[in-house]
């Protein structure tokens, strides 16, 4: 497929000489069209070429962002009765149980990257996670507030900005460290303390930098990160368990496996309608969650039985991770495309500055407090490169993803890039065994 690939870059590069054509001579149904045909035709193309083959999945959702702001309306929703197909309901594509799955989807993949034994690092490096992890969820939520208050943005555009800040970092960043030659087990280790952390972490930085902008209910969004974040990572993780699970822990697991599936078919019958004509509102969210987390096990379950048949499907879940992030990157970009109209450069802007800044505090911040280089280059990472997932999943949680989730939309394409030029700058000037950065080799050219 490397000759389509190619093609698709002499593709690319035409229709964008339609695009200027189109938009010289005023045609919008010329250049809206090229333009989104040029970007996808790119995105695909960048296979072909080995030096930028790196951010083909950042132009895929450069991609996304361009069909969604020119073409709105076919990404919020989906007309079966426009294809002749006159039975089938309309699909909401911003429903927020839907928006639910698919974030649950990519945080699957990302946790069928992880293992139990990632968590081991806290009593190998215990320094190292403690100073990342403050630089974490102090650097990211204050330099949101500050830019807020600079840009002036509208209250739940601000809103948006404080809660990316206020997330955990992502599995982009255990990447960019590899790429980079930077402390990965520290990365790993970091990544998984945070996203465990960020249930209480999040909504406590919400409530207190973001509180007079939104309402924001800290019990509910605590909650909230419990079902997008550490439901699906959860299953992710019990299928790595199973892998070397005693008899004992499995028969345990199948058990609890069964009564997921009855808990499951007892809502289907109606259930959920019996429980809460009987419980308080206080206690159905947490009945909620406990189904969540058995529904976690039936998961992970299915899924471990599924590899045991279908051995190629570890290898996919990092793309259908991908292909969910494109898809609210899509939808939300299409839902909030007035308001990225009015203030889309400023946020490209705060973007910009908030992820430099994190980068930039997390490294001279971790170097103050004792750490080397390689590691302070691992924390920055971790610091400026945070979970657009997880904030793109509470904005729909709170029905609010075409203002709260504007920020994930812009900043997600932008930290997939800053990340991976910084990445592969570091690479090229390794930390030597002394702690001194060594010249590259195009440098002692």
């Amino acid at each position: 497929m490397q000759w389509l690939r190619t093609s698709c870059v002499g593709i690319a590069g035409g229709a964008l000489v339609v695009v200027v054509v189109g938009w010289a001579t005023g045609s919008a149904a010329v250049w809206q069209p090229a333009v989104v045909a040029s970007a996808a035709a790119l995105a695909y193309g960048l296979g072909a070429v080995p030096a930028l083959a790196g951010y083909q999945f950042t132009a895929w959702i450069v991609a996304a962002v361009v069909a969604a702001m020119i073409y709105p309306a076919s990404f919020l929703r989906i007309d079966p009765a426009q294809l002749g197909f006159t039975r089938l309901p309309s699909i909401n594509l911003r429903n927020p149980w839907l928006i639910l799955l698919v974030v649950q989807l990519v945080m699957f993949g990302m946790g069928t990257q992880m293992r139990l034994r990632d968590f081991a690092g806290v009593l190998k490096m215990p320094w190292g996670v403690a100073v990342g992890i403050f630089c974490q969820f102090t650097i990211m939520p204050l330099v949101g507030l500050t830019l807020t208050k600079l840009f002036q943005f509208p209250d739940e555009v601000a809103a948006g900005i404080i809660l990316i800040g206020s997330c955990s970092s992502g599995l982009a960043s255990n990447v960019m460290v590899y790429l980079a030659g930077g402390n990965l087990p520290l990365s790993i280790t970091l990544t998984s303390i945070a996203t465990l952390l960020a249930p209480l972490l999040t909504p406590l930085w919400m409530s207190l930098l973001a509180g007079t902008l939104v309402e924001v209910k800290f019990l509910k969004m605590m909650l909230d990160i419990i079902q997008i974040v550490i439901v699906p990572i959860g299953a992710a993780l019990l299928h790595d368990y199973l892998r070397t699970a005693s008899p004992t822990g499995r028969r345990v697991v199948h058990g609890v496996a069964a009564a997921g599936v009855a808990w499951l078919a007892f809502l289907a019958v109606g259930g959920w309608t019996r429980i809460a004509s009987i419980a308080g509102p206080e206690t159905l969210p947490w009945i909620a969650v406990g189904g969540f987390l058995l529904g976690a096990v039936v998961a992970g379950v299915v899924y471990h039985s599924l590899t045991r048949v279908l051995t190629a499907i570890d290898r996919w879940m990092p793309r259908a991770s991908m292909f969910g992030i494109v898809y609210y990157t899509a939808v939300t970009t299409a839902a909030g495309r007035d308001d990225l109209l009015r203030v889309g450069g400023l946020l490209f802007l705060a973007a910009v500055l908030h992820n430099s800044l994190g980068y930039l505090l997390g490294y001279w911040l971790s170097r103050a407090l004792g750490m080397d280089r390689t590691s302070a280059r691992t924390v920055a990472l971790e610091v400026g490169l945070q979970n657009g997932g997880m904030a793109s999943g509470l904005a729909g949680a709170m029905d609010k993803l075409a203002t709260l989730g504007l920020a994930a939309a812009v900043f997600s394409p932008w930290m997939n890039v800053s990340g991976s030029v910084l990445a592969n700058y570091w690479r090229r000037r390794p930390v030597d065994s002394t702690g001194v950065t060594a010249p590259s080799a195009r440098d002692a050219d």
